[in-house]
């Protein structure tokens, strides 16, 4: 906190505290003024737990409006409120790993804006099951720092995996596929259900996710905003996109640009690498 000692008349300028002092040597009509200047801190906390966790301390935070995202902007429906990217700013981002299924990595942004005077959160799918949105909507729920330092970053706990037990990002990230074909097969997930998935890598631009489904599980029909690819490793799995089936055996892959509507089905116990590109490819 700072002060300055200033003559005035008394007046507050907005985000001021002020106290008025009347010397014995001045005439009634001349004040110090001592000024107290109410500095504004970024209070946030880099983790609060759980996504609901998350969302919940956030709105204690004055976060407390809930924006929905649609191609060029985000709104708020209890407000009637929309915000183009140029109205708003990110005060935090939050991203949360499921412990199975890519259906539930998703990212949570804090969401502010000075224009309008409001505070609230975006929950946004990452990665296959993101909302098709515009670039210029892509480039802000994306930003990037001013230099090019990478920051090693590891994955988040999960019910069952401890918090750094991988390097999901670095300048140079090791991914060792077939201990991660096991533990994926090894994880409680697997065993009571008929799917589990690991994410071994993590960036503000791609994703890589390693998906295990058993004999006739199947991600069901969704749309990525980004070029995905799709590399068989186990298994038979067929890939339907735009009502063109394909089989696709261990040693084949597949290529299929953003907001393409697709689904997976394993025809038999299959295991696949997943990647997705976190921003849309440039059109002519």
């Amino acid at each position: 906190m700072k002060g300055w000692l200033l003559q005035g008349d008394g007046k507050s300028a907005p985000g001021m505290r002020v106290r008025s002092i009347k010397p014995n040597n001045t005439s009634s009509h001349t004040f110090l003024i001592f000024i107290h200047l109410v500095m504004k801190e970024n209070t946030l906390k880099e983790s609060y737990g759980t996504l609901s966790q998350t969302i919940n301390a956030l709105a204690k935070a004055g976060y407390s409006h809930d924006f929905n995202l649609q191609n060029d902007c985000i709104i708020c429906h209890a407000v009637q409120l929309t915000l183009s990217p140029d109205d708003f700013q990110i005060d935090k981002v939050y991203r949360f790993e499921g412990d199975a299924d890519p259906e539930y990595q998703s990212i949570l942004y804090a969401i502010s804006s000075p224009k309008h005077g409001v505070k609230g959160t975006l929950v946004n799918g990452y990665g296959i099951y993101a909302d098709e949105i515009s670039s210029k909507m892509i480039e802000k729920l994306n930003p990037h720092t001013a230099n090019h330092h990478t920051v090693v970053k590891a994955n988040d706990a999960t019910p069952q995996r401890p918090k750094g037990d991988r390097i999901l990002d670095a300048s140079q990230v090791e991914i060792h596929l077939p201990q991660y074909l096991h533990q994926l097969k090894s994880e409680t997930a697997w065993v009571n259900s008929d799917r589990n998935s690991i994410t071994v890598f993590k960036s503000d631009v791609m994703c890589i996710v390693l998906i295990g489904l058993k004999q006739n599980a199947e991600l069901k029909p969704h749309r990525a905003p980004g070029i995905i690819s799709v590399q068989v490793l186990e298994g038979d799995i067929e890939f339907t996109a735009q009502e063109q089936h394909t089989r696709l055996l261990p040693g084949q892959m597949i290529v299929l640009h953003e907001n393409i509507i697709h689904q997976v089905r394993a025809m038999k116990e299959s295991c696949f690498l997943l990647t997705v590109s976190m921003k849309s490819a440039p059109r002519p």
